[in-house]
């Protein structure tokens, strides 16, 4: 058959071609001339409709042979031609030359370290973890917490309000009435997150810190509870000879409130230093928490409850003995680096 022929000269030639190319660009070359949508072998195929039924079969037949044994030979020497860039690529580089370091591991921050382990011993104690917002209301954040109308926390110049009165909480005891609004007693909670307040940033202060708090409400709770659930916190925290002690206080929210301090030998020369504020939950704020619920699952005269809380950024600062607190928010990774 004349097409037979055709296509036996035509594989003959390509493979000539074929392995005469001697750079990429030749090869495909090579492929379009021979295999593209204009290509001979195409064209072939095309002129395919003009036999007969009896010469379809052999031509067909041999055209896919062609087309598959050319195929292996573009292929094959693709391959050749990538391993010969690679090797001239390989050649290029300099074995003398000093490796590049690797990137430095990172780690948490030191302040991050101290939220998972007091999160780790009160979960021991069985407290879970609560969040809530950040935008709060006055609501929550003051007339639920028993703080009085003419209180300076509540002035302009100690928090940051917002334009449509909402403003940013100063602190995280927000999400405790939260709870106790959605929860019924047994209520066991702690409630870590940042706070904020118009304080003039320095050595001690930040306009943005990180609190720690926490509720528990049950029938039977008193002072012996929240004391040794504290001392046992302290204790873990900064070691079992760490001494704890209460000085009476004031807090709008809690009666009686005490002030916590801790000594230990090993932090600041033996000591005693502030860590906390804590108290039994005055029952002005279970009534408040009763009236929003609309019912009496806080009756002041069945539950009681203690609340403390503490900043984490200065018990960050004690357990690292870091002299000023904008160390922690500067990511200053010579500082930071210390601490993996």
């Amino acid at each position: 058959m004349p097409m037979l022929d055709q296509i036996d000269t035509l594989f003959s030639e390509a493979q000539t071609e074929i392995a005469a190319v001697t750079d990429a660009a030749s090869l495909e070359a090579a492929r379009v001339k021979f295999f593209g949508r204009q290509g001979q072998l195409s064209q072939i195929g095309e002129s395919m409709k003009t036999l007969s039924k009896e010469e379809r079969p052999a031509v067909g037949k041999r055209l896919n042979e062609v087309r598959q044994t050319l195929t292996a030979a573009l292929d094959e020497r693709a391959k050749t031609f990538a391993a010969q860039r690679d090797a001239d690529a390989l050649a290029q580089v300099d074995l003398t030359l000093p490796g590049t370091p690797p990137v430095p591991a990172g780690s948490l921050h030191p302040s991050t370290q101290l939220l998972d382990r007091a999160v780790q011993i009160f979960r021991r104690m069985g407290f879970a973890l609560a969040d809530g917002p950040d935008i709060e209301d006055e609501w929550h954040c003051f007339d639920a917490l028993n703080t009085p109308a003419d209180h300076p926390a509540r002035n302009e110049q100690d928090t940051f309000y917002l334009p449509d009165g909402r403003l940013l909480r100063t602190h995280t005891s927000t999400v405790q009435i939260r709870t106790m609004e959605t929860q019924a007693p047994p209520v066991r909670i702690i409630a870590p997150g940042a706070v904020y307040r118009r304080d003039e940033v320095d050595a001690t202060h930040l306009a943005q810190f990180n609190q720690f708090e926490g509720l528990y409400v049950d029938q039977g709770v008193g002072l012996a509870d929240f004391k040794g659930t504290l001392e046992f916190f302290f204790r873990e925290l900064f070691g079992p000879g760490t001494a704890v002690r209460f000085r009476p206080h004031f807090f709008p929210f809690t009666e009686p409130s005490f002030e916590i301090d801790v000594k230990s030998a090993g932090l600041r020369g033996g000591q005693w230093m502030e860590v906390a504020g804590c108290g039994m939950v005055d029952p002005a704020v279970f009534e408040a928490v009763n009236q929003k619920r609309g019912d009496d699952a806080y009756d002041p005269e069945v539950v009681s409850g203690f609340a403390f809380g503490f900043g984490l950024d200065r018990l960050t600062m004690i357990l690292t003995g870091l002299p000023d607190v904008r160390m922690l928010v500067e990511n200053d990774v010579r500082m930071l680096s210390q601490f993996r």
